[in-house]
């Protein structure tokens, strides 16, 4: 098609406004899939979680043919993308793909805290926003005041937004025409070398990996000869095709168009997202600019709870990771679970999501430890260690300061709520440094916390004070030096370092006794008594007692002197007291699966 006549463009907005119907109804609009095809609502999100959830977890690119009013044919490429802060590295990589991007505000609720950070995100990429107020059919529908917040928040002037409501598809028509002729056509690159960015994958057990790829330059079709550019790895491309939103082979891509290619590829790991495809025999001189490597900010521990299962969960990470680049591992081992890996993550929901993957689509049995964050330890000879294990934290006789990243938060909610939320940030040691009045009714609060303490459930008590009416996005904002120890639990006085953690010295013992008494609850009853204790370095800071099974050795004695009780009575403490010293507690996996999976509560 002629490149005048290609539209790129993606759909972005805060979680739950809408952006999956409303491509629903631009399918529909498109005639791309027939209303009998619509087997359910938000067709993009293929993936059952997505469904579930009512969320987005990984962007969906489609292409759509429209007749717009000049008589013309558009081919119009979408990719919807997620809401959620923890999925902002999806949104990113759309973007790079496109020249234009639909802004969804929900007409009820207005401008909010993940729709500033996706304006901000399409500002940088320099590409040209529609703003689009949606459920303008609801009766709580508030247009004067989105429009006062698009252009006091955002500095879009409300002459530019259009309403529609995805629901009814009232307004979408004239979307369609906005979109042809606002978003620009993609620009012709100089030189007839073909350029492809890699802006997702995934992997197919039968045809190996697929790769999403947005042309640039020149064209690709089935036969041709390609090369990776980060690794000069070549393959000959065994299908092109286009997304309708099935894969659907083509004859060819060509410049300005959003597709996918399957080379001749079977390990998940030679495709890298961002990377530059080119022409093997006519290569192009320098790769495309890519997006930004992601830096994951939460860690935790993933072991199979089966051993045996051990390299299935490592080649199924292998294939998530194709699928989902924020994703980090790499192998390590716990006393306690044995093999495993230690992950990076985004965020919690992206933590949240990657297990649930894990035990959905690659059959999974995990286990998942207490997650944590990355902390700077310095030393007293000079030295700083990254640590984002509990386990090999140093000596602490050793260590002259430990450092815990911060984040620096944006919490958007109707202004009767200031109060709580202030409350809420310094429960969690933070500091509000900044109120500011959207309008009459609703308040942005800039806040800096310890990123370990947002990891748990602070979007939950947020949402829940607020009436769910509250909304947050963050970012890193450097490392601060605290009061910091690392909390150990020890079971008969063996410590077990997957529930070792770090933790700030005023929350040590609340949150080791919390540990002691969710492990004595679940810890089965020996031959001897266990002590299950927190200890701070080297200090017992909380106790708990498992009670031992007694037997009842006087059973057999229904008279006779006292002397020979005693004597029996003493013979099984004596053994009792020799069983303590030698024996081994093992601690059942139910036992690690109950407590590291209510730690948060």
């Amino acid at each position: 098609m002629n490149l005048e006549r290609i539209r790129n463009f993606s759909i972005i907005a805060h979680i739950d406004h809408g952006k999956s119907t409303l491509a629903d109804r631009m399918l529909e609009a498109t005639n791309t899939v027939e209303a009998r095809e619509m087997v359910h609502d938000q067709l993009l999100d293929a993936m059952d979680l997505e469904q579930e959830r009512g969320i987005t977890i990984k962007s969906h690119p489609v292409r759509m043919k429209f007749n717009a009013k000049d008589g013309q044919e558009y081919e119009l490429n979408l990719i919807d993308t997620p809401g959620h802060v923890d999925f902002a590295y999806e949104v990113s990589r759309a973007l790079s793909s496109c020249e234009g991007a639909i802004l969804v505000i929900d007409a009820t609720q207005g401008v909010q805290a993940q729709t500033v950070a996706n304006v901000n995100l399409a500002m940088k990429h320099d590409l040209k926003i529609i703003p689009v107020i949606n459920k303008i059919d609801l009766p709580a529908a508030n247009l004067p005041l989105c429009y006062e917040q698009l252009e006091e928040v955002l500095a879009i002037p409300r002459e530019e937004a259009l309403a529609v409501s995805a629901k009814t598809g009232q307004g979408v028509p004239d979307l369609l025409e906005a979109i042809v002729e606002r978003v620009p056509s993609p620009k012709v690159s100089e030189g007839d070398h073909a350029a492809a960015l890699i802006f997702d994958s995934l992997y197919d057990a039968y045809r190996g990996v697929v790769v999403y790829v947005r042309m640039f330059s020149g064209s690709l079709k089935r036969g041709d000869r390609l090369r990776l550019m980060s690794n000069r790895l070549e393959s000959e491309i065994k299908e092109v095709g286009v997304f309708t939103p099935e894969m659907k082979a083509a004859d060819s891509l060509g410049t300005g168009s959003v597709g996918y290619l399957i080379p001749n590829i079977k390990s998940p790991s030679d495709a890298r997202i961002g990377d530059t495809i080119t022409e093997a025999k006519n290569p192009c001189p320098e790769p495309l600019p890519g997006f930004q490597e992601i830096k994951p900010m939460v860690f935790s521990g993933i072991y199979p709870i089966d051993t045996a299962d051990y390299e299935q969960l490592k080649f199924s990470m292998a294939k998530l990771q194709l699928n989902d680049a924020a994703f980090m591992y790499q192998a390590e081992t716990s006393a306690a679970l044995g093999f495993g890996f230690r992950c990076g993550f985004l965020g919690l929901l992206h933590m949240e999501i990657i297990q649930e993957r894990l035990r959905r689509e690659y059959n999974m049995d995990i286990i998942a430890t207490y997650p944590s964050v990355i902390y700077h330890v310095y030393m007293k000879n000079g030295e700083m260690k990254l640590v984002d294990n509990p386990v090999h934290l140093p000596d602490p006789s050793e260590i002259d300061r430990i450092e815990e990243p911060m984040i620096s938060a944006r919490i958007m909610s109707p202004s009767c709520y200031i109060g709580d939320i202030m409350n809420l940030v310094m429960s969690k040691r933070g500091l509000c440094t900044n109120t500011e009045s959207l309008d009459a009714e609703h308040v942005i609060i800039t806040a800096r916390l310890p990123m370990h303490e947002i990891l748990i459930d602070f979007h939950d008590k947020l949402k829940s004070i607020t009436r769910g009416y509250g909304s947050m996005d963050y970012e890193q904002d450097g490392y601060q030096a605290e009061k910091l120890v690392k909390l150990d639990i020890l079971v008969n006085g063996d410590p077990v370092d997957a529930f070792a953690s770090i933790v700030h010295t005023d929350h040590a013992y609340s949150r080791g006794r919390l540990l002691a008494e969710r492990l004595a609850g679940v810890i089965p009853q020996q031959m001897f008594q266990i002590a299950i204790q927190a200890a701070v370095g080297g200090k017992v800071i909380a106790r708990e007692t498992v009670r031992q099974l007694r037997k009842n050795v006087l059973a057999k004695c229904y008279g006779g002197d006292i002397t020979r009780k005693r004597k029996l009575l003493e013979k099984q403490k004596e053994g009792k007291k020799r069983m303590k010293q030698i024996g081994q507690v093992n601690i059942p996996q139910e036992a690690f699966i109950a407590v590291l999976k209510n730690a948060d509560e």
